[in-house]
């Protein structure tokens, strides 16, 4: 708690920058700028034969639904998906700045016939000291932040090896409805 307020509900950035009193800059750094919302890239969309998973339930291991899926954040140059942007239920009386987490995307499943993504690891009480998302862009900091409130190891702070962990395995998340591995979203074609 600092002046009342429960540090795990805050902003990451804002976050950092109240526990620590380096200078800080007005103007984003490019780190992050490499992940973009789906909806963003109107020369995308999701490949046949992968589910468009916007708008289904997000249930915690207690069974509970804590949120539905708002978006989904690619990689565009890899063509895959990298973490569900989840809007948290209105149920669990979270301010609106602080109602979006994002979620690294092995760490959920599909459910293999209802449209209902399941997280393990978090529950529908959890969930309110996981790290908000504020859509300004994905630090590394932010994500070592989930990583950490999801209990898991840190990858290698290699770049490019970043995402070949576990927690970012798309073909682990989508194995139950997509029994090949596939791109989850692909460039549209011209019809």
């Amino acid at each position: 708690m600092c002046n009342g307020v429960s540090l795990s509900r805050l902003p990451f950035f804002l976050l950092s920058s109240t526990l620590s009193m380096e200078p800080t800059s007005n103007i984003p750094s490019a780190t992050g700028m490499h992940l973009r919302r789906l909806r963003d890239l109107t020369d995308f969309e999701v490949a046949s034969g992968s589910p468009d998973v916007r708008g289904w339930s997000v249930r915690g291991s207690d069974g509970k639904k804590f949120g539905e899926v708002y978006e989904l954040i690619v990689e565009e140059q890899a063509l895959k998906v990298r973490y569900l942007d989840i809007e948290l239920d209105s149920a669990l009386n979270v301010n609106e700045r602080d109602r979006h987490i994002l979620l690294p995307i092995g760490v959920a499943a599909l459910d293999e016939e209802g449209d209902n993504i399941f997280v393990p690891s978090l529950t529908s009480e959890s969930v309110l000291d996981y790290p908000p998302y504020v859509e300004i862009q994905i630090t590394r900091e932010y994500e070592e932040a989930m990583l950490k409130s999801l209990n898991l190891p840190l990858p290698s702070y290699k770049s490019n090896e970043f995402y070949d962990q576990s927690p970012y395995n798309e073909q682990q998340f989508y194995q139950n409805r997509r029994p090949t591995a596939t791109d989850a979203f692909r460039r549209r074609t011209n019809t």
